[in-house]
C-alpha cells in the first residue's frame, strides 16, 4: 500500500507531534513520579541465593533461601525469602505450606539454637556447650547399653539387640547418609530405628 504524502501533511503530522509531547511534558512528568515512588524495588535484589532441602519430610524438597548479609565481609547473614527451587527433580518449584514457612521456622525466637540441658530435680532448661552434650550422651547411651544389650535370646542364639534405646533419624538427607546413620544404629545393636516421616 503506497501512502501519498505531501510536504505540507508531513510539516502538519510534525507540528501535531511537537504539541502532544510538549503538552505531554507540561502536567504527566510529575504523575509518572508519582507513579514510580510507590513502586518498590524488586526485594531479591542484592540477596545471595543459596540451594538446599527442605527440613520437614523425607520427599527432600528443593528450595531456594535469600538472605541478605555478605558473611565473607563479617556480616550476620539474615533469611528474608524462601521459595521453591524450579529446577530441582523432586518438586520442579512447588512447595507444600510446612515448606513455604521455612522462613517462619528458621526466624523463630523460640528456635533452640544450642544445646540445653535440663539437670534432676531442675525446673528449667540451662544452655551447655556442644562438648558438654555431646559427652553426657554418649556416657547415657553407653551406661543403658551396658544395663540392657541382650547378646544371646532364650535358646543361646546370638541376637546382639539393644531394646531399651531408640533412634530417630532424618529423612531428609543424601542416600549415604541414610546409610550410615542405619549402619551405625544396627552395629550399637538399636532396635527401635524409624525417621520422621512417619511420626
Amino acid at each position: 500500500m503506497n501512502v501519498q504524502l505531501s510536504r505540507r501533511s508531513l510539516l502538519k503530522a510534525a507540528g501535531a507531534g511537537v504539541v502532544v509531547t510538549s503538552l505531554g511534558a507540561l502536567g504527566f512528568e510529575a504523575a509518572e513520579a508519582a507513579v514510580a515512588a510507590h513502586v518498590r524495588p524488586f526485594k531479591l535484589a542484592n540477596t545471595t541465593e543459596t540451594r538446599n532441602t527442605c527440613t520437614y519430610c523425607s520427599v527432600a524438597c528443593g528450595v531456594i533461601l535469600y538472605s541478605r548479609g555478605d558473611v565473607r565481609k563479617g556480616e550476620r547473614a539474615e533469611l528474608i525469602h524462601v521459595e521453591g527451587d524450579a529446577d530441582h527433580p523432586t518438586n520442579l518449584g512447588t512447595l507444600c505450606p510446612k515448606g513455604a514457612a521455612l522462613k517462619d521456622f528458621v526466624r523463630a525466637p523460640t528456635r533452640l539454637q544450642y544445646p540445653m540441658i535440663r539437670r534432676p530435680g531442675s525446673d528449667r532448661f540451662e544452655r551447655v556447650s556442644w562438648d558438654v552434650a555431646l559427652d553426657r550422651i554418649a556416657r547415657l547411651m553407653k551406661d543403658d547399653r551396658d544395663r540392657n544389650f541382650i547378646a544371646r535370646n532364650a535358646d543361646g542364639l546370638a541376637v546382639n539387640r539393644w531394646t531399651s534405646t531408640g533412634m530417630l533419624a532424618a529423612s531428609a538427607t543424601t542416600n549415604e547418609t541414610a546409610w550410615a546413620t542405619f549402619k551405625v544404629a544396627k552395629g550399637l545393636g538399636i532396635v527401635g530405628f524409624d525417621n520422621q516421616a512417619r511420626v
